[in-house]
Parts: C-alpha cells; sequence; structure tokens
C-alpha cells in the first residue's frame, strides 16, 4: 500500500469523525493581538500567558545570544553543545525552585519522556492520572513499567493503588499535571504530596502551564499549594509564560546526573539554541522581578470566568488562566470558533483526541497583557455565538 494511500484511508476516517485538523497561519509577534489567516484578532489561544515572548529585554538578550554565541549549538550536550549558557539557566531554575540543580530538554514532550524511562522501568510501577498530558502517557508506555491510572483528581482511589501495589513494585512513580491544560483545574497537590510520602512514592508534577503563572513566587501549581518542597521533580517548560522554547527538570544533583546519563531524549538530541536559551533566562529574570504580571493573568482570567458566568456559560472546573467552555459536538464547537474569529476574536476549538469524546470546547487563554474591555468583549462575543446555534445543539442532543 502507497504513503498516499495508507493517508487517504486515514485522514477519511478522522473526517468522518469531524475531528481533521488544519494549521492556522498567524503573523506578528506573539501578543494579544495578531493576524490569523490574514484577519487581525485578539489572540485567546496562546500560551504566551506573561506576554514575555516579544519583552525588550527577552528578545535583547536573544539577540545578543545570536551574535555571540551564534543561532545553533552545534551538536548534543554531551559532546560539544554544552555552553556556559545552559549551565548558567539551569543553575537559574535550580535557585528559582529551590533545588539543587536542573536540567533543560528541548521540549516539553522529550523531557517527560526522558525522566519517566529513567525513573521507572519493568517491575515498577506508573501511577498517572486520567487526565495526564499525552507525553506523560507515552512516557509510561516507552518505560514499559506497570501502569495504573486513577480518575482526575480522585485522591482516594491513588491512595486505594498505593496501598494495594507500592510494596509489590521495586520503584513507584506518581505523575500529575500541576494545570490541567485543557480543564484549567489544578491538581489537589496538597492531598495527594503527602499520600505518595506515606507510601514511600516518587511524585513527579508537570507544570508546563503552571511555571511562572501560579503561586506567590511564579513557583507554579505545588507552590499554590503549599507542598513545593514534598515533590521530588517539577518539570516545566520555557516556551509558554517564559516566552521561549524548550523545557526543564528540576531535582536533586543526583537526578541530574542520571538523567544526563540515562535519558536518551536528552542524550540523543541537539541542545537548545544561545538565543532560545538566553530568551528564557531573561523571562525567568523578569518572573522574579515582576510579580504584577502574575497578578494581571488571574485578575484576567477571572474576570473571564465571571463574564462567562453572567452570561449563563459554565467554564468549571477552572480556577486559573485556562478557560474551557465545554460545548459537545465537534462541528458546533468549531462553527463557534469560525465566528468568534469573524467578530475579531481567536479562541480555538479543541476535540478529541486532545479531549474526550462529546466534551469539544472552546479553549480560551487570556494573556496578562489584555484590558479589561477586551476581555468583556470577548464574554459578549462568545455568548452571542454560543447562542446564535443552541437550536442546532438542543435538536443534536433531542
Amino acid at each position: 500500500m502507497s504513503i498516499d494511500a495508507i493517508a487517504d484511508r486515514v485522514l477519511g476516517e478522522i473526517r468522518a469523525r469531524g475531528t481533521h485538523r488544519r494549521m492556522r497561519v498567524l503573523d506578528g509577534a506573539q501578543a494579544p493581538r495578531m493576524l490569523v489567516d490574514g484577519r487581525e484578532v485578539l489572540l485567546f489561544a496562546g500560551s504566551n500567558y506573561l506576554d514575555l515572548a516579544h519583552h525588550p529585554d527577552v528578545v535583547a538578550a536573544s539577540s545578543a545570544a545570536a551574535i555571540e554565541y551564534g543561532c545553533a549549538s552545534g551538536g548534543s550536550r554531551l559532546i560539544n553543545g554544552n555552553l556556559a549558557l545552559h549551565e548558567e539557566l539551569e543553575a537559574g531554575l535550580a535557585r528559582f525552585y529551590g533545588r539543587e540543580a536542573g536540567l533543560v530538554f528541548s521540549t516539553g514532550y522529550m523531557a517527560n519522556v526522558g525522566l519517566i524511562q529513567a525513573l521507572v522501568g519493568p517491575g515498577d510501577l506508573f501511577v498517572s492520572d486520567a487526565l495526564n498530558h499525552a507525553s506523560i502517557v507515552d512516557g509510561a508506555r516507552m518505560a514499559r513499567a506497570d501502569v495504573a491510572v486513577f480518575p482526575h483528581g480522585d485522591v482516594g482511589r491513588l491512595e486505594e493503588i498505593l496501598r494495594r501495589a507500592a510494596s509489590s513494585h521495586r520503584h513507584v512513580l506518581v505523575a500529575v499535571d500541576g494545570l490541567y491544560s485543557m480543564d484549567g483545574d489544578v491538581a489537589p497537590l496538597r492531598e495527594i504530596a503527602p499520600i505518595c510520602r506515606r507510601h514511600g512514592a516518587i511524585l513527579l508534577v508537570d507544570d508546563a502551564h503552571g511555571t511562572g503563572t501560579l503561586g506567590a513566587h511564579g513557583r507554579g501549581s505545588a507552590e499554590l499549594e503549599g507542598v513545593l518542597d514534598q515533590v521530588d521533580v517539577v518539570m516545566g517548560t520555557l516556551g509558554k509564560s517564559l516566552g521561549s522554547f524548550g523545557a526543564f527538570v528540576v531535582g536533586s544533583a543526583k537526578l541530574r546526573d542520571l538523567l544526563v546519563n540515562t535519558a536518551r531524549s536528552f542524550i540523543f538530541t541537539c541542545a537548545l539554541a544561545p538565543p532560545a536559551v538566553a530568551a528564557a533566562h531573561a523571562a525567568l529574570r523578569i518572573v522574579e522581578a515582576e510579580p504584577a504580571r502574575r497578578a494581571r493573568l488571574q485578575a484576567n482570567a477571572a474576570r473571564l470566568r465571571d463574564g462567562l458566568a453572567v452570561r449563563g456559560l459554565s467554564t468549571s472546573p477552572s480556577t486559573t488562566h485556562v478557560v474551557p467552555v465545554v460545548i459537545g459536538q465537534n462541528a458546533a464547537t468549531m462553527a463557534v470558533c469560525e465566528g468568534l474569529l469573524e467578530r475579531g476574536f481567536y479562541a480555538q476549538g479543541i476535540r478529541h483526541p486532545s479531549v474526550a469524546e462529546g466534551t469539544a470546547r472552546l479553549r480560551i487563554t487570556p494573556m496578562a497583557s489584555h484590558q479589561p474591555h477586551e476581555i468583556d468583549a470577548l464574554a459578549d462575543a462568545v455568548a452571542i455565538e454560543i447562542a446564535r446555534l443552541a437550536p442546532e445543539l438542543r435538536a443534536a442532543a433531542g
């Protein structure tokens, strides 16, 4: 069978399910207002939460690194790609989180895949929240450990799994997202952390969306929950609130040494490019120096959640800057998305496999730099577009 024949068959099945996707073309710097498919709109679909991707200090640091070091590291970290810039950023991340050491990876996906395989394997137990990110799911599959999945946020079921299975396995790793990227809720870490301690399990928190945005100092969901010192490993990204590219792991010095020597997704790839490393470090300094950005982000998110609630739209279970409006049907969700684009707003529709079938939704992500009147206008537009489709939604539900 030819490649094109395979593509036709698989894509035909995807189209039949109403889940075929395409890449929109955006133009301009990542900012509150951009061009999307040639139309100027307010952007409510990104992860540049603190609006640092085009911050003058971040751009200046990236430019200076490009001039001094060039645009590539030129190899893997273990051969010729380990620059002083990498070591400085890792030390800065470790200090920020109060850990002994840090290690940067090329992507969040690669960080989770490499980290999980380094910590567990055959004979071990990997325990995962049902709504964890795909990179955690794939990391567990590659690790070939025994896997147990507990219902989302169900700490009782988590403890039951650990009580029954922990003693029969060599190592036990529990992984959760700190902030769930499609629902906007925060993991109940103040309950999960002591449960893991009681049963001798390692706790990994993937805080890709909480880094820089949650907690008194921006240290994420574990800081928000008051248990940062009880989390064994924190993974975060450099490409969201830190406005650059890449990811990181922070933990003990021995964990860093273990990853350098065993994490295949770290060993067998080129090192992060110098401009991205310098940009991330500059952004980290801004996160520490300007807590008002984080406060504005959360104020905007609260205003949006409240505004949608007043208009009769639920954003449950969100308590953060990821604000979902579940519509249910794939076609209706994308129709609302297109209607919002015509009104000057980009809030992406999300369908299976990113979310469970029948729970297609708008995933709305305000930024720290959006203005209150822009938030209110978006809430109005979402309510109008959903009301316009209400007869079709009721008919389909019946």
